[in-house]
């Protein structure tokens, strides 16, 4: 989308270098960021963007030129720069968890009803990976008949020197169901078609990590819609050896065959990313997603020139975040915490 500008409001989680990359490609320009203080990926940002201009946040707010604007700032800030945003007749790409307590979400329900502008999640283990462009073909084909369960799991390395205070603070981050199985939702949803879900099972814990009492280091989470089941494990348990980040997979069983998806590396086996694992009456192969597309944030650009929902339907925004906000206030506590409590 030549022409359409975009500024990138807080810079305390690296995901904005992605957000913003992926609106570049899709033809934006980025005229500009702010941020507060000298967080961690400022540098890395700059190095990525050195033409772009730190600017103020008022002068972004008030420039008609500028109609969307990425956040990532902490995550206890983000729901409000999105009203603020959202008052100024922005449209909002933010970072997940897109806010942090059920509260916050009612305000950003109530902001979008009141404006009519675009509050959208970037859940980047689904906008940001090609294979999971390609399973979406290959479901919505029929490849695998109908979606009878997803089991995704999203295993994160800790780097726990580099990490922020607020990083280790559930009170400040929202807990671990709430920012990363926020994606895993999202997945499920999609795949399995459905509008909602519901909860049946949901714990966290900190098993690994004495030193930081409020800090959780493992969740997982049951959910269903319909005929369709999830299971959902994240944490920060991701071993020194491994060549990456996480070993992020996805499993999308269906009544016809099954699909695996090795989102970020194929541990022992091929080189590079996006690889896919198709197995139906027909095919028993393993498919390269290199090449496939990341279609979102283009969408995202023209639903912001034409008021469409293509990128993702704003209920389903809401959707996920409100589900991942229920899962973690119900969740059962089985870590040290809780444990010491019972001895």
């Amino acid at each position: 989308m030549a022409g359409l500008s975009f500024a990138a409001l807080g810079l305390d989680h690296r995901h904005i270098y992605g957000m913003s990359q992926g609106m570049i490609d899709a033809g934006c320009r980025l005229a500009g960021f702010w941020t507060a203080g000298r967080p961690q990926p400022l540098d890395g940002f700059a190095k990525r963007f050195p033409e772009v201009p730190r600017l103020e946040r008022q002068a972004i707010l008030d420039d008609p030129e500028i109609p969307l604007v990425l956040i990532a700032a902490a995550p206890q800030d983000r729901a409000s720069l999105a009203i603020e945003a959202l008052r100024h007749g922005k449209d909002v790409m933010v970072d997940k968890p897109g806010c942090i307590t059920l509260d916050e979400l009612q305000q950003i329900r109530a902001a979008v009803a009141e404006t009519g502008r675009i509050w959208s999640v970037n859940f980047s283990e689904r906008f940001e990976v090609r294979a999971v462009t390609k399973a979406s073909e290959l479901v919505a084909a029929g490849a695998i008949g109908e979606v009878v369960q997803t089991l995704g799991i999203g295993p994160h390395r800790l780097n726990a020197p580099t990490r922020p205070d607020w990083f280790f603070d559930r009170r400040r981050y929202g807990g671990i169901l709430t920012d990363i199985a926020s994606h895993q939702i999202d997945q499920f949803l999609h795949f399995a078609g459905a509008s909602t879900a519901e909860i049946s099972h949901a714990a966290v814990g900190n098993f690994a990590n004495p030193g930081h009492p409020q800090f959780e280091d493992f969740g997982e989470i049951v959910l269903h819609s319909g005929a369709a089941q999830g299971y959902i494990r994240v944490d920060w348990y991701t071993p020194d050896a491994l060549p990456n980040w996480g070993d992020g997979r996805l499993f999308i069983a269906g009544t016809e065959g099954q699909i695996e998806l090795r989102k970020y590396v194929d541990v022992a086996g091929r080189p590079g990313i996006d690889h896919l694992f198709l197995v139906n009456g027909e095919r028993c192969e393993h498919i390269d997603c290199s090449q496939a597309e990341l279609p979102y944030f283009a969408k995202l650009a023209r639903d912001v020139l034409t008021r469409g929902e293509s990128a993702c339907a704003q209920s389903h925004s809401f959707t996920v975040m409100e589900l991942a906000l229920k899962a973690q206030a119900m969740a059962e506590d089985r870590g040290l915490l809780a444990r010491a409590e019972k001895d």
